[in-house]
């Protein structure tokens, strides 16, 4: 075997396609659109060397156009979840053993597939699959998936490189990374085809073997994930891919003794059962697993008196809207100083009223259709019970329909009360509620963002005053993991804003970062001694 201590190519953002009229990558990507519509794929699990069919079919449709069928796939059980387990623990042993540049190559040959032949096809499994624009399926499904394998890489080195700094004369003091011992559950959401890709392959990049599940809504791009990585080598085992209900393989995954870590992105509520369920069982296991895990947000932009008008309804807008506000970190509260509010409030007004809402395949869309009719309904009924609060105004959107897609207006609410039910819970949706606030309340108000949430994932303060701006980044120090400054409060990139918060939002664990890839290995220090004594006394011993 070959020996040596490889530099790795050194990680550079992956840069970003506009999809501009006439452009080649605007017409390769409606002919992947076209291709994607054009036929019904049936979608096996992957499970060891096998791709699994049951006879349970269950449809994907584009959530924009729910009449449309283009993909099956095959509702798994318990036992398929048990055949997971078995096939990732038969792989662990080759898997871990396998030199590490051997692994890196793995991934890194997944970054270029992606990058090259599988971008287009990808996106627009996103966007189908998710309805995204194709803004928003290029920065998740292609550069944050690129970026996410390529600086996981360079990060692995970096860890495998640590070592003691000293080793006295006649002993050799160092450090080895060992993957846990069992198998990783990743658990993944709808929102980002990157975080689908990035959770179990983080894992079994460090060694790790993986049970991965998918959020149902997902699985049109997160099984294109799963050829790419089994194209680029990645041997059979390793990560293993089901489709089951999440009962079924909470039962069988939290009750095996082998079980030794989850990675998870979703709801705080789901989280908070895992980690009971985890606790309740913790005498089952042969280790401590490791619980890493991202959940909810109700993130935040604060504009100061002091502001840039235009900045904050660029910021406000964008962040509340782009893929209808179904992103962790999109804005969902804003507080705006009185003195700035009808300022804003009028370019908000007009440059809302140019968004166009339809499906993606349509690039002149920036909105588009909400994932399930069960998000449509909780939206909606949040919508209603607005129009009808005393306090409350709607001053855009309002309106929304479900009969061809899952479609809801970008709506604005203005309350009086900084405390009213949509400032305080997690809607996922492209609802915004704005509180106005006088000016001379700024420290009252950095009172109430830093209570009113259990959330503390993302925010903003919108200021051109430095002081207001120094005071905010304190106060507001343990509200959000991500933390913006004259920016929206979306849009972490790997790499330069690793992302997580704290509270209800998660164990801020920071994808795209070292810190990270840390939670996927065990370390054991050795020490070697070259000329061990031979005589078990020491000097103090000795007779004066």
């Amino acid at each position: 075997m070959l020996k040596g201590f490889f530099n790795v190519p050194v990680p550079v953002n992956e840069p970003i396609l506009g999809y501009a009229p006439g452009s080649k990558e605007r017409e390769l990507l409606k002919a992947a659109l076209a291709e994607g519509r054009s036929k019904v794929t049936d979608i096996p699990m992957y499970i060891g060397d096998k791709e699994v069919f049951t006879d349970e079919k269950i449809n994907i449709t584009p959530p924009h156009d729910h009449q449309h069928v283009l993909a099956t796939f095959s509702r798994g059980s318990k036992t398929h979840v048990q055949q997971a387990i078995d096939a990732a623990l038969a792989a662990k042993a080759n898997w871990e053993n396998l030199a590490w540049e051997q692994r890196a190559a793995i991934f890194l040959k997944a970054a270029d597939l992606i990058a090259g032949p599988y971008r287009y096809k990808l996106n627009a499994a996103t966007m189908l699959g998710q309805s995204k624009n194709a803004f928003q399926a290029e920065i998740d499904s292609a550069c944050e998936l690129i970026d996410f394998l390529r600086f996981n890489v360079s990060y692995m080195t970096e860890i495998y490189k640590q070592q003691p700094p000293v080793s006295p004369r006649g002993s050799w003091n160092r450090v080895e990374q060992r993957p846990l011992e069992g198998f990783v559950f990743a658990l993944t959401p709808f929102n980002f085809t990157a975080i689908a890709g990035n959770l179990p392959s983080c894992v079994a990049m460090m060694g790790n073997v993986v049970v991965w599940k998918p959020a149902d809504t997902q699985i049109y791009a997160a099984s294109l994930i799963m050829q790419i990585f089994k194209e680029a080598g990645l041997p059979d085992g390793v990560i293993n891919l089901v489709y089951v209900k999440g009962p079924d393989a909470g039962d069988v995954i939290f009750s095996h003794p082998d079980f030794a870590g989850i990675h998870f992105t979703g709801s705080t509520g789901v989280f908070q059962d895992i980690w009971n369920t985890i606790g309740s069982n913790i005498h089952k296991y042969k280790t401590y697993p490791r619980i890493v895990g991202e959940t909810g947000g109700k993130d935040f932009i604060l504009v100061h008196g002091s502001a840039d008008a235009e900045v904050s309804s660029t910021a406000i807008l964008r962040g509340s809207f782009e893929y209808q506000g179904q992103k962790c970190s999109a804005a969902s509260r804003v507080y705006i100083a009185k003195s700035k509010w009808p300022q804003i409030k009028e370019y908000l007004l007009r440059d809302l009223a140019t968004l166009k809402m339809g499906p993606t395949e349509d690039f002149t869309n920036f909105i588009n259709a909400v994932i399930d009719e069960k998000s449509f309904d909780k939206l909606a009924k949040y919508i209603d019970e607005a129009k009808k609060a005393k306090g409350v105004e709607i001053i855009a959107g309002g309106n929304y329909d479900k009969s061809k897609g899952y479609f809801i207006e970008p709506t604005v609410l203005v309350v009086d009360d900084p405390k009213y039910t949509t400032m305080c819970e997690e809607l996922f949706g492209p609802v915004l509620t704005v509180y106005v606030y006088d000016d001379k309340d700024f420290d009252k108000t950095l009172e109430i963002i830093d209570t009113t949430s259990i959330y503390a994932l993302t925010g903003a303060v919108i200021a051109k005053d430095r002081y207001a701006i120094d005071k905010a980044t304190h106060a507001l120090r343990n509200a959000a993991g991500n933390f913006y400054i004259n920016d929206k409060c979306t849009g972490a990139v790997v790499g330069q804003q690793p992302f997580g918060g704290a509270r209800g939002s998660g164990t801020n664990d920071k994808a795209g970062s070292m810190i990270n890839l840390l939670r996927w290995v065990s370390p054991r220090t050795i020490k070697e001694t070259f000329d061990p004594p031979k005589d078990y006394t020491y000097p103090f011993l000795a007779k004066d």
